[in-house]
């Protein structure tokens, strides 16, 4: 059974959802333009100057602060063997360079949504900027400073920039507040025995039960469930009888097939259901837990949040979808990893944390 999780099972998840929000990508990627978009690449930039969106650009050394950091905040957690993964056909190295980006053209554009929203930094909020710059400049090395070609000036542009564009993203969520039930935010645990409807061909593509199949399954079903309430132990049917690997799971409203979601929400806690059709085969669900106070109030926060970036989203992708965009092909295409063991930074958002308490 399919099931959407909030877990990470690959180290590349988190990279294409910031490059769904970039302004530059590959087909899909940048999935918010349309044909008022206009792109022009390779022309009129200046020297080491990467992109441009409108009149803001984007230097080499502001993209080599990200990509390296970013960099070594990988290998530090993964190790060095990660830069030997691919992930359909594209290296990781490739898909940091992505979303690196990806990223920055989005601090841009909010730096531009700023302007015309008149959002601006305080002056509190400026000298943090500049305290964040000193203290992450003094963090390099002398080879890091000539790697990166950074000065405190650059790095507390950067700062600002980036706290900026937070701004601007608490900004258009302020208002948004919705009221969350403790229903649509609940948290249900279920165990279930499924008969599946379908085998796998030698290509691993479903092919459904003939008539005769799935009649055989509803008895097996029928069977299995009249089992269950005459009393033999749900778990026990669950080893005889279940096709799924998975023997329970725990989900909010939304996150699977819609029948056996309404079947498992109607029941009360160590009720049975009847039997369930779905589009894996049939089901018998007993639940096993109706509510849980942390967990709901947990689920509430997130739901805000995914509400708020929806929105965040909208107005977002209105803003940027009529922007001019510049992208300096030839210079991008010879950005790479600083191959230098003397360059191990990777404090720039740590410092950024410390002075700001939150990212974007």
């Amino acid at each position: 059974m399919k099931i959407i999780k909030n877990r990470c099972n690959y180290i590349y998840t988190a990279l294409f959802l910031l490059l769904a929000l970039g302004l530059f990508g590959c087909g899909e990627k940048a999935s918010h333009a349309n044909k008022t978009t206009r792109v022009v690449l390779t022309t009129g930039f200046g020297r080491d100057e990467v992109f441009r969106i409108e009149k803001s650009s984007c230097s080499l050394a502001e993209i080599m602060v990200y990509l390296t950091n970013t960099k070594n905040q990988y290998e530090n957690t993964f190790g060095a063997q990660v830069w030997d993964a691919s992930y359909n056909g594209e290296t990781l190295e490739e898909n940091i360079k992505e979303t690196v980006l990806a990223r920055m053209a989005r601090i841009k554009a909010l730096n531009l949504l700023a302007q015309r929203d008149e959002i601006a930094l305080d002056a509190d909020e400026r000298e943090q900027a500049k305290e964040a710059a000193r203290i992450y400049f003094d963090s390099l090395n002398d080879t890091e400073k000539r790697a990166l070609a950074v000065n405190e000036d650059i790095l507390c542009e950067m700062y600002e920039e980036y706290a900026l564009s937070e701004k601007v993203y608490r900004y258009l969520i302020a208002d948004i507040n919705p009221e969350i039930s403790d229903d649509e935010a609940r948290t249900i645990t279920v165990q279930h025995i499924l008969i599946k409807t379908y085998s796998l061909n030698e290509d691993g593509e479903r092919v459904a039960y003939t008539e005769q199949a799935k009649k055989e399954a509803f008895q097996k079903a029928q069977e299995a469930l009249k089992r269950a309430r005459d009393g033999d132990e749900f778990t026990s049917l669950i080893a005889e009888y279940s096709e799924d690997s998975n023997s329970s799971y725990s989900f909010i409203k939304g996150s699977l097939d819609p029948a056996f979601e309404q079947a498992a929400f109607n029941l009360g806690t160590d009720e049975i259901s009847g039997i369930v059709e779905t589009s894996h085969g049939y089901h018998i669900i007993k639940c096993i837990s109706t509510f849980d106070r942390d967990e709901t109030d947990r689920n509430k926060v997130a739901i805000v949040e995914q509400r708020r970036r929806e929105v965040f989203n909208e107005e977002y992708s209105a803003f940027v979808d009529g922007l001019t965009k510049n992208l300096n092909q030839k210079l991008w295409d010879k950005v790479a990893f600083i191959d230098d063991e003397a360059v191990k930074t990777d404090r720039f958002f740590e410092v950024y944390r410390e002075h700001f308490h939150n990212e974007l």
